[in-house]
């Protein structure tokens, strides 16, 4: 009787690992049809924004008029909540899936990206955060802080402008960009372990502030006038 029990359990564990091999193999996740959709919303009550993804590609840059632009791509197994609350605008992912659609490989990079334009010096706030994937920014201007947050990829930014504060992080990720201003404009705090950087690991005086952390990865930031 024990015998055959154990004959039995070898053999359901053994079909189990032919499924989970077979569905490897075919890429069951990709098996999703993503339609591009463009989400616009004017600034009217918007302060701040808020992304909070994981595996997406995040890219912001400045738009030609004085909107919110969005481009995303969504199947009906991952989507977004995009909406509007207490001023912020914030995106997140949603997802619908079985428990076969997380075995195989993710779907396409051209899929996972979002493309965002901002207004500039129209929004005070920007927080992004993503896994896995990069975040690039390009001449931005907030008119109080910008925060990214990179876990298992790199950030990168070309001459951003903040009033107040940037806050950088990174987790086996680099961090590369400039910041309008000078050295005299920020107070910089630097906590780097496995890498190098350019900046100093506590600088106290400048009215605006710098925080980076970067666990795994290279810092190197410049200030530009």
């Amino acid at each position: 009787m024990k015998k055959t029990f154990t004959k039995k359990f070898i053999t359901s564990v053994l079909i189990l690992c032919s499924l989970a091999c077979v569905l490897l193999l075919t890429g069951c996740s990709n098996d999703q049809n993503f339609v591009e959709q463009n989400y616009v919303s004017n600034t009217d009550n918007i302060n701040s924004i808020v992304i909070n993804l994981e595996d997406r590609d995040i890219s912001v840059d400045i738009s030609n008029d004085d909107q919110i632009h969005i481009n995303y791509f969504e199947s009906e197994k991952e989507y977004y909540d995009i909406s509007t609350n207490n001023s912020t605008l914030s995106m997140t992912i949603k997802y619908d899936k079985s428990w076969t659609d997380y075995i195989g490989s993710k779907p396409s990079i051209s899929y996972r990206k979002i493309r965002i334009s901002i207004p500039s010096n129209m929004i005070d706030n920007l927080s992004i955060t993503t896994t896995n994937e990069n975040i690039n920014l390009s001449s931005l201007s907030m008119l109080d802080s910008i925060s990214l947050d990179a876990n298992g990829e790199n950030i990168h930014f070309t001459e951003v402008s903040v009033g107040n504060n940037i806050n950088l992080t990174t987790k086996n990720g680099n961090i590369n960009g400039s910041i309008v201003g000078s050295w005299d404009n920020f107070a910089i705090t630097c906590e780097i372990k496995k890498g190098d950087t350019n900046l100093p690991e506590n600088k106290t005086d400048g009215k605006k502030s710098l925080n980076v952390n970067c666990n795994n990865g290279d810092v190197h930031i410049d200030l530009v006038s």
